[in-house]
């Protein structure tokens, strides 16, 4: 990890350069209405690891979405500045739910408040569930305005599509995510069924988890991992990372033993993870997947036995992952999930 963040200090030095040199630009505009504009410090003193915009779903109570991924990459060192795509009182698995829905203008909005006033530099963008067309249509506006400002930056895509053959999203999203947005991420974080929907390829066996990788590597992404694969009762993921454009893959798979539960804001913590410690050991994927699929097991875990503690049954219902009592879980991982590596 030191050696990694070395590298990271390096690669950080131009990039406070030009934040401070936003900054700088920022006290300026600012001068004309108040003479003590304080200086943005996520700008002017950048965090060792990244800033990051998340654009995903928010709760009141419980952990999905953004209540799921900024924590957790706050805990990693990352400033997170998240927009929520909808606000709802609590997940939609509970009989009832208010709050409400942005659109795409409203997004739009957001970016342009941002943009006037010098704050648009960050290092990744994470996005989630996003559930239209328009919606995704001002996201990749988004991902070509926020790479105006910064042309490295890391887009983190989790194509929440589905999940056990079935859509959750309308099915026309499927063709955008496919033709537009694939090939603009930088990191993609399928589920198995989400995989096959993006390739058209079925997958049945290891080597078609592996194929379809290469297929979303030829379509833009340099990482991909394909989170969740349950195959003749083993459940495991897997990873690829493409080194260089035309070059075989780095390809390796983690078996994940399951849990006799359903637990919601998983997807969305195991992404948000990814984007951290890939971040952290740019040329180790195999390495930030162990580390994140170790955090996520010892959280569920932690959950298990807290509704078990507590007198519940597991099995009659999802359950909200217990994120704020597994933050050593989170900074400190211990590694019993390992990768295996293809040849």
């Amino acid at each position: 990890m030191i050696k990694s963040l070395r590298l990271n200090r390096l690669e950080l030095k131009s990039v406070r350069e030009i934040c401070i040199f936003r900054t700088q630009n920022f006290r300026v505009r600012s001068s004309k209405t108040s003479e003590m504009a304080p200086p943005i410090l996520s700008l002017a003193l950048p965090s060792e690891t990244g800033r990051v915009l998340s654009i995903q779903s928010h709760t009141v109570q419980g952990y999905v979405g953004n209540k799921s991924a900024v924590f957790p990459l706050q805990l990693l060192g990352y400033d997170v500045d998240p927009i929520n795509s909808v606000q709802f009182s609590n997940h939609t698995g509970y009989p009832t739910f208010k709050g409400q829905v942005l659109n795409g203008q409203q997004l739009w909005q957001l970016i342009e408040g941002l943009e006037a006033n010098d704050l648009l530099f960050y290092t990744h963008l994470l996005t989630g569930y996003i559930g239209s067309i328009s919606f995704l249509s001002t996201v990749l506006e988004v991902v070509s305005k926020l790479r105006s400002v910064n042309p490295k930056l890391t887009y983190v895509c989790d194509p929440v599509l589905g999940d056990e053959g079935k859509l959750y999203v309308p099915a026309e999203l499927v063709a955008v995510y496919r033709e537009k947005v694939v090939p603009v991420a930088s990191m993609l974080t399928p589920n198995q069924f989400e995989a096959e929907q993006l390739t058209g390829l079925r997958i049945v066996s290891e080597q078609d988890g592996r194929e379809a990788c290469n297929i979303l590597h030829a379509a833009g992404p340099s990482k991909v991992v394909i989170t969740s694969i349950n195959m003749d009762g083993i459940l495991f993921l897997i990873g690829s990372h493409q080194k260089e454009k035309g070059h075989s893959p780095e390809q390796f798979k983690i078996v994940i033993p399951k849990i006799p539960a359903y637990f919601t804001g998983t997807g969305d913590l195991m992404t948000a993870l990814l984007l951290g410690w890939s971040n952290k050991y740019p040329d180790n994927l195999d390495k930030a997947a162990e580390l994140s699929v170790s955090s996520v097991q010892a959280l569920l875990l932690r959950t298990l036995s807290d509704y078990e503690m507590a007198g519940y049954d597991p099995q009659s219902s999802s359950l909200e992952i217990r994120l704020i009592q597994s933050q050593d879980d989170i900074c400190h991982p211990q590694v019993k999930y390992k990768a295996e590596r293809y040849d």
